[in-house]
């Protein structure tokens, strides 16, 4: 099965077919993948993450490249699918010669391709959060988005604030969904929560109020949602339907205000983990991230016309590290280029600080984290009241 595949189409780029550092010098051409969920379930996060790419392609490409070449991106539409990613991946890989591919999108797409890459000593910067992608560590596997298990260690840290120690937990059925679903029931115990019913649900859920209503059976404190899907809204809408006033949290994967505005007022007193894409402005001038934040935030917004959301933000790091990358090896060398990715330390991106190494391969801490509500339909500081 094939998706749709985009090349991004900007005129200053060459045509190579590159397998090695002699072709890249001969064609004065950096060819990089992309395999993003641009349409399909997961579009809220591959569109943002394409959008990204093309405008940093563009930018990078004017001010006259990286190592004195041009890159050349090509995309392809995985539409989310894993089949599908795995199809690209080895289009990219093997007919096309990149040096890397950005992406997935999706923590099951991203699982599905990380032992291909490693196989074929290839670069992979995956968009998706799961730990599992890159622990345990595979030499050619990397990403950009902070780990699902610290998100779920900053969501218990603000429960135990609050006295909430029973919690119902509504999981999607898709890969960042089941994948959360473990590091929620791993770390509740330690953390003094207890999961009192865990029900998984169809990613292509429209309506949840069949599975919540099983949860409010329960009595429980909290509810806790893991989905990347438009079910963010829909849990969100369908307790209220229900009459649940427990708080709910959601994941990481949040971090859209498409999912506010398609819940309405439902969204409000939501709670969530978060890297400080939307707190930008209000950092301390002194904060390694601020003038990043900004700077990508207005140029996105500027360029697309629509927010800007952390999805956006996670490709935006996963072109700024392979293009650190090659600068620091001076080559496009991938063998280089690929150790000089474990060697970035205090690096900002939309995500945090990045400090990679051999044993770390996302290279972000707790510390990449703030906590978010929803307050008049805009993300603000949760400041626990």
């Amino acid at each position: 099965m094939r998706g749709k595949a985009v090349v991004i189409p900007i005129a200053v780029l060459a045509i190579a077919s590159l397998f090695g550092a002699a072709a890249f010098a001969a064609d004065n051409v950096i060819k990089l993948g992309a395999i993003l969920a641009v349409t399909g379930p997961a579009a809220s996060l591959g569109g943002p993450e394409a959008r990204t790419l093309e405008m940093l392609v563009a930018d990078t490409n004017k001010a006259g490249g990286v190592l004195g070449r041009q890159v050349q991106l090509i995309l392809k539409d995985s539409q989310g699918s894993a089949e599908k990613a795995v199809s690209f991946a080895k289009q990219l890989v093997e007919e096309e010669g990149v040096l890397a591919v950005l992406g997935p999108s999706t923590s099951g797409e991203s699982m599905a391709l990380k032992g291909y890459f490693d196989q074929n000593e290839t670069i992979l910067l995956s968009c998706a959060s799961a730990e599992a992608i890159i622990n345990p560590v595979m030499k050619w596997v990397f990403k950009t988005p902070q780990n699902d298990g610290l998100a779920v260690l900053r969501i218990y840290q603000v429960m135990k604030t609050l006295g909430i120690t029973r919690i119902g937990a509504v999981i999607s059925s898709s890969g960042f969904g089941q994948l959360g679903k473990g590091q929620l029931e791993k770390l509740a115990p330690e953390n003094g929560i207890t999961i009192v019913i865990s029900e998984t649900y169809d990613a292509t859920s429209t309506d949840l109020t069949g599975v919540l209503a099983k949860v409010k059976a329960q009595n429980v404190q909290a509810v806790v949602n893991w989905s990347i899907e438009p079910a963010q809204s829909i849990v969100a809408k369908n307790m209220r339907q229900l009459g649940m006033e427990q708080p709910l949290f959601q994941s990481h994967g949040f971090g859209n205000i498409t999912y506010v505005n398609a819940a309405g007022k439902a969204a409000e007193g939501i709670i969530f983990p978060c890297g400080r894409l939307f707190y930008a402005e209000q950092l301390p001038a002194s904060h390694p991230q601020k003038q990043l934040l900004i700077n990508y935030k207005r140029a996105y917004e500027a360029k697309y016309k629509e927010d800007a959301s952390t999805f956006g933000g996670h490709a935006n790091d996963a072109f700024l590290i392979i293009t650190e990358a090659l600068k620091r090896a001076g080559t496009t060398d991938k063998y280089k280029v690929r150790d000089a990715i474990e060697s970035i330390k205090g690096f900002a991106g939309t995500g945090g600080i990045f400090n990679f190494s051999p044993t770390d391969h996302t290279g972000l801490t707790l510390d990449a984290f703030e906590m978010f509500t929803v307050k008049n339909g805009e993300f603000v500081l949760y400041t626990g009241k």
